[in-house]
């Protein structure tokens, strides 16, 4: 009896590598990010060449020449590939299930400080309830200047102030430079002196604010000061109101 050769298909080692490749990418991705849709794309790209590697294989064992088998070393050694690929769609999951548990974590501790007093490095002033603070230091007696602008940059106060050396605190009631009452929201600020050498010198200064909510922003836990959102690595101090 003759036997008809049956074609034999070969491993597609291109399929094999790309979903390695996409495990070792999804993995990276979700330690180093907390964004949901970047953790999702490397899942299910991982996911789609996990079944791709799985079709090709049992259509290999399937179509192989029976005349001459594949190699057992050969077969053992894909079979090890295939569940290296398989737990690292596992450890993505379970990763990404992680990440959005600390992060909500996280948001539950932040939300304590709701209603508290904050201080942060900001360039932008929060105006609410009709009010602003901001606190400055002074390397040296002398005026400063403080001007405000909204997002466009167009100038809407300015202030000159006879500042002491050391920590200064300066408070905004909200008014343009013709007096007209501004709306609450996020304004500009820059706080400049005039340096020995008679060049204009930024003086540093941190912003305050009553923190309203809690959020993440771009993949970093934000804390709003009205319009204002400030990284609580950009916190300098809280106060919180007395129970």
């Amino acid at each position: 009896m003759t036997v008809t050769p049956v074609t034999t298909v070969t491993p597609n080692a291109t399929i094999l590598n790309a979903a390695q490749l996409a495990a070792s990418n999804g993995t990276a991705a979700s330690s180093t990010s907390v964004s949901s849709s970047t953790s999702t794309s490397a899942l299910g790209s991982l996911t789609s060449n996990y079944s791709d590697f799985l079709s090709l294989l049992t259509t290999q064992l399937q179509n192989q020449d029976p005349t001459s088998p594949m190699d057992s070393s050969q077969f053992t050694t894909e079979l090890v590939q295939f569940s290296g690929v398989e737990q690292q769609i596992n450890t993505n999951t379970n990763l990404a299930q992680l990440v959005s548990l600390t992060q909500a974590g996280n948001i539950s501790q932040a939300s304590s400080m709701l209603g508290a007093t904050v201080s942060a490095t900001s360039t932008q002033l929060p105006l609410q309830n009709g009010n602003a603070a901001l606190s400055f230091t002074a390397p040296s007696a002398g005026p400063v200047s403080i001007a405000i602008t909204d997002a466009d940059g167009d100038n809407l106060y300015d202030a000159s102030v006879n500042a002491s050396a050391g920590a200064n605190n300066w408070t905004w009631n909200g008014t343009d430079s013709s007096g007209e009452t501004l709306p609450d929201g996020a304004y500009n600020v820059a706080i400049t002196r005039t340096a020995a050498d008679g060049t204009a010198a930024a003086v540093p200064f941190t912003v305050t604010g009553t923190a309203t909510s809690v959020d993440s922003q771009s993949n970093n836990l934000m804390l709003n000061l009205g319009a204002v959102s400030v990284p609580f690595t950009a916190i300098t101090s809280v106060n919180r109101p007395s129970s």
